[in-house]
């Protein structure tokens, strides 16, 4: 049976994230706005009680009474470079859950109950990958796709039984190798992919999806605080010194969903071209335009709504990320039976 939550408990709010994008900004506040100076002068006014979260990409001020009021109201800053890599992140207290965070790392610490976890993060990774090839093989009707979409179905089977965390990291990478493999097949225009290349990315579909992967992280991270829970002791990604394991164990189930979908729907529909792209020193990046044409997209991918598989309402792939949060911790404190990924179909 499927986790049960009140739906006043998970009343939606009409609020996204501020994306600053345009370099040389000044971001300053009156009232109840939040008022972005550009360079040329002209201004934009943003209203407050729209805002859940606000990215800063590059050479742009924020001034004190604007950084004040966003932390009083909850609202988190996150710092990227020019060219979309994470810097830093300035947050207000947390959720002061010292309970869950004990349950957490009392978990954490036994690689044996971690398990669980680890076992619905890959497993739902796996499945939305598989799902995100069954769909577009129904026009493609590759044969290739079909038989990766056979091998990934095998492969969260098995996910669904491993026995080590180490297998668990098994799977999962193989089931990336395969589903990368073919990837490329579901681009159409000018646009090439062989292999998944994190670091540097050397073309401009692993450029997107580096980019991708690092909001989409941040989006993760911010659920994980408002939540209470720690984002550094995950259950899958083993901890090192700044990496947010959590985070990046409850991103898995969504990056076929948020990254890669999205990632497909520019390359197909043409959205960004080759020429929105530039290389230096082998490294490719998105220019300035075209970085916010992407991070536009993103945007608009978590406010889109679905029907929620395990609750029944229609709510955003935003919220949802923060629902799975609150549901591994209802699980960590012993209110459910089970952590369930988000699957779709």
């Amino acid at each position: 049976m499927p986790p049960t939550m009140k739906r006043n408990s998970v009343r939606e709010e009409r609020m996204a994230t501020l994306y600053l994008n345009e370099q040389q900004s000044v971001v300053k506040k009156r009232d109840e706005y939040l008022i972005i100076q550009y360079a040329d002068k002209h201004t934009r006014e943003v209203p407050l009680v729209n805002v859940s979260q606000v990215v800063v990409s590059g050479d742009i001020t924020l001034t004190t009474p604007a950084l004040h009021t966003l932390l009083d109201r909850g609202i988190e800053v996150c710092f990227l470079s020019m060219y979309g890599h994470f810097r830093g992140r300035l947050s207000p207290p947390i959720a002061k859950n010292a309970f869950v965070r004990r349950a957490q790392h009392k978990v954490h610490s036994s690689k044996q109950e971690s398990l669980p976890i680890a076992r619905a993060c890959v497993r739902g990774k796996v499945e939305n990958m598989r799902v995100m090839l069954m769909r577009a093989n129904r026009s493609l009707n590759d044969v290739e796709i079909n038989e990766a979409i056979v091998a990934l179905k095998a492969m969260a089977r098995e996910a669904e039984h491993a026995v080590s965390i180490g297998s668990l990291l098994g799977i999962e990478g193989n089931a990336s190798a395969v589903y990368f493999r073919v990837f490329g097949k579901l681009l159409r225009g000018p646009f090439t992919f062989t292999h998944r290349r994190r670091r540097p990315p050397t073309d401009p579909i692993n450029a997107m999806l580096s980019l991708g992967y690092t909001l989409l992280t941040q989006q993760v991270m911010a659920a994980i605080q408002v939540v209470g829970l720690d984002p550094y002791a995950g259950f899958l990604h083993q901890p090192r010194q700044g990496r947010p394991a959590l985070a990046l164990d409850l991103m898995e189930e969504f990056r076929p969903l948020l990254t890669d979908s999205v990632v497909l729907d520019i390359v197909n529909h043409r959205i960004l071209t080759p020429s929105d792209f530039k290389e230096e020193l082998g490294v490719v990046y998105l220019k300035p335009e075209a970085r916010k044409t992407f991070y536009a997209k993103c945007e608009e991918r978590l406010q889109e709504e679905l029907q929620h598989p395990y609750f029944g309402y229609r709510t955003s792939y935003r919220r949802c990320i923060e629902l799975q949060a609150r549901l591994l911790a209802k699980w960590l404190m012993g209110e459910i039976p089970a952590y369930r990924p988000l699957c779709v179909r």
